[in-house]
């Protein structure tokens, strides 16, 4: 399992709302608010299951299951250029 925390910019709502769009639109699935969320994100390596919640201006993220191959620090990087 992967945790870590990503600072963003902004309010939470339309962070989040942009998080489920882009996992939607990626076929992944997006279940929560605007404070937390679980979600199923697809990868060409596999799927990658986790759940986030906002405290303050930061995004804490837990990854449940993620492709072996596919490291916790290249998932927070991607992530964290996507929060830009």
């Amino acid at each position: 399992m992967c945790q870590f925390s990503i600072p963003f910019e902004g309010d939470s709502e339309s962070l989040m709302k942009r998080a489920k769009q882009e996992i939607e639109k990626a076929g992944g699935a997006f279940s929560g608010d605007f404070t937390q969320a679980s979600f199923q994100a697809k990868t060409p390596l596999g799927s990658i299951h986790g759940s986030f919640a906002v405290s303050g201006q930061a995004l804490s993220l837990a990854i449940i299951k993620k492709p072996f191959l596919l490291s916790c620090k290249r998932i927070e990087k991607e992530l964290a250029e996507v929060m830009q």
